[in-house]
C-alpha cells in the first residue's frame, strides 16, 4: 500500500446513493468489451455521459451509501482502477465490491463523503488515515484498511500477492506481522 500522500481531484456521483456495478460500467460493454482500457472509457456513461471525459488519472471518485452494489462482476472494479482512479471514497461499499476492487488492488476509502463536492482537491494520507479537502480547508477521518487488504495492496491484489510470494501460505504471518 502506498504510504505517501494521494492528491486529486474529487469527482462525485449523482446519484449519490446506491451507485450499482452497472451505473459503474454499463451491461452492454461488460461482455463486449474485454480491454479494462477500453472499459474505463465509459464509467459511469449511464448516470453521466460525460463522466470519463471529464475524468483524469489520479482523481478521486466520490459516492455515498452501498457503493458497488449489484453484480458481483469484477468489471466495474477492473474499469475503475483502469481509468486511473486514485481511490473511491464513499460511506460504506457493498461487500463482494468491496472485495474485488481490494483483490485486484483498487484502493477503497470509508468516510464521511458529505462535505465532498465536485472538483474539491483532496490530499489522502494514508499513514494518518485521513483525508484533506483542500478547498474548503477540513479534514476527515478515514476507517482504517484491514491489514490483509492493505498487503493485497501493496502487492497489486490477491494475483499480484500470490505471484509475489509464490502463494498465500505465508499470509497469516503477514497479516499477524502488519
Amino acid at each position: 500500500m502506498t504510504t505517501q500522500n494521494i492528491t486529486g481531484l474529487a469527482r462525485r456521483l449523482e446519484p449519490f446513493d446506491n451507485i450499482n456495478t452497472d451505473y459503474v460500467i454499463s451491461g452492454r460493454y461488460k461482455f463486449s468489451i474485454q480491454d479494462p482500457k477500453e472499459l474505463a472509457k465509459h464509467i459511469f456513461e449511464d448516470i453521466n455521459p460525460d463522466f470519463a471525459k471529464k475524468f483524469k488519472n489520479g482523481d478521486f471518485v466520490v459516492g455515498g451509501y452501498n457503493f458497488g452494489c449489484g453484480s458481483s462482476r469484477e468489471q466495474a472494479p477492473q474499469a475503475l482502477k483502469a481509468s486511473g482512479v486514485s481511490a473511491v471514497l464513499a460511506k460504506d461499499f457493498a461487500r463482494i465490491f468491496y472485495r474485488n476492487a481490494f483483490n485486484i488492488g483498487l484502493l477503497l476509502i470509508e468516510c464521511d463523503t458529505d462535505e465532498i463536492d465536485e472538483g474539491d482537491k483532496l490530499t489522502l494520507d494514508m499513514k494518518k488515515f485521513k483525508l484533506k479537502n483542500v478547498t474548503r480547508n477540513m479534514d476527515v477521518d478515514i476507517k482504517p484498511i484491514p491489514p490483509l487488504m492493505q498487503i493485497f495492496l501493496k502487492d497489486g491484489g490477491a494475483i499480484g500477492h500470490f505471484k509475489k510470494h509464490g502463494g498465500f501460505s505465508r499470509l497469516d504471518s503477514t497479516v499477524n506481522n502488519s
